[in-house]
């Protein structure tokens, strides 16, 4: 790419970059590269075995979760799946379990370990499985974005609203500013809870959940909304247009639901006559509002066990999650597809593989703690206190 590329997409140079390429480990960041130990081959074929004799022999002490976007080859060992909320909550319901381990994301493992009691141990497979929508607001980024709000005379009129998939400071940040936490399933809940406490929302790290859920859950006009983009001096905006402004969102966006477009959906109706086409709240404006049905990837699962046999479903999430259902339906007669010819996978998330959970179930049998997610206790005091804001919600 070259420079005047960059600039027209509004690139920012990033270390994160060189992690994605295992480079540097940054302490500040919310993932690191390193796996320490051997890692068993992906082409070993005693992986499956090795990994159910592992999880056999610790027994009650281990507990798999397993997100809906996890590889076939890692949901078949996960004791529930679901997605990042309703994973933690199960941990926290299972206290007799010594080792959590999170097939699923840094900051998944984060509210894990929020959420469990200090006698639980919570370990990812693979440190450097993060997430780019949380890794697009740091602490510091956020403190700056604060700063700027007090200046323009707003901030004592704004209740921060933190989507789940972020990381446990920023989650801290919004119990500080007497904010809460939502996820995908109740961010209208969260918002109207905040517009009680306050005249303006601060949506935190994904702009197109918070732009989807005030426009069409809440009747918000466009205009209602701004968008804060942190690598710009007082995130591009005005004093004025704060002062204007209900929803304040935090330039922020999934890289997998984000790249489906409106010429995704017009080109799956073309392809497949009478298709329902079914999108995750994280797509883009454009294509929830042209999309028949939206929903959480609870929501989209549900949606689907309801369905009638013969109907046809183009669904706009992550590919491992649709192929999953496609596979599931198939014999109900109904016919699942993704909503893009694009195949996407969360690359991220897929850094969970077999060999990382032989490796990470195989250690704990042997008695040794590997990549352990550990939050501080200021931290998890304010981000816990976040969470139960959330929690009380009506």
């Amino acid at each position: 790419m070259t420079t005047a590329q960059s600039q027209e997409l509004d690139v920012q140079p990033t270390p994160l970059a060189l992690l994605l390429l295992g480079r540097e480990a940054d302490p500040r960041s919310e993932r690191g590269v390193e796996c320490p130990g051997d890692l068993p081959s992906p082409s070993d074929p005693d992986l499956v075995e090795r990994a159910r004799a592992a999880k056999e022999k610790l027994g009650d002490k281990v507990f798999v979760l397993g997100h809906h976007y996890q590889r076939d080859e890692v949901i078949q060992f996960a004791d529930v799946t679901g997605d990042s909320f309703k994973l933690a909550r199960d941990a926290a319901a299972r206290p007799q379990a010594e080792y959590i381990v999170f097939c699923g994301v840094h900051f998944m493992a984060e509210s894990a370990d929020i959420l469990t009691s200090d006698d639980q141990k919570v370990v990812l497979p693979d440190l450097a499985a993060g997430c780019s929508m949380a890794d697009m607001a740091t602490a510091e980024q956020v403190a700056e974005c604060w700063d700027v709000l007090t200046e323009a005379g707003v901030a004592e009129q704004v209740v921060p609203v933190s989507y789940m998939n972020s990381s446990a400071d920023i989650k801290a940040f919004t119990g500080r500013h007497g904010g809460t936490i939502c996820t995908s399933s109740n961010a209208k809940r969260a918002l109207e809870w905040a517009f009680q406490q306050g005249e303006k929302v601060l949506f935190l790290p994904d702009q197109h959940l918070g732009r989807n859920t005030a426009v069409r859950d809440m009747g918000m006009s466009l205009e209602d909304c701004v968008v804060y983009n942190p690598h710009r001096p007082n995130g591009g905006l005005t004093a004025d247009e704060l002062r204007a402004a209900k929803m304040i969102l935090w330039r922020g966006h999934c890289s997998v639901h984000g790249r489906f477009s409106l010429d995704s959906v017009n080109d799956v109706r073309e392809r497949i006559p009478g298709v329902n086409v079914l999108v995750h709240p994280e797509c883009r404006h454009e294509v929830v509002a042209a999309a028949d049905h939206v929903g959480s990837t609870e929501h989209i699962i549900k949606t689907l066990e309801a369905a009638p046999a013969g109907s046809k479903w183009a669904i706009g999430t992550e590919l491992n999650l649709v192929r999953r259902l496609a596979n599931r339906f198939a014999p109900e007669g109904k016919e699942v597809v993704f909503l893009d010819r694009t195949v996407c996978f969360c690359s991220t998330m897929n850094r969970i593989d077999l060999p990382h959970l032989v490796w990470a179930l195989e250690s704990l049998a042997e008695g040794n703690l590997v990549n352990r997610i550990q939050v501080d206790e200021e931290t998890e005091a304010f981000a816990k206190l976040a969470l139960e804001r959330m929690l009380a919600l009506p």
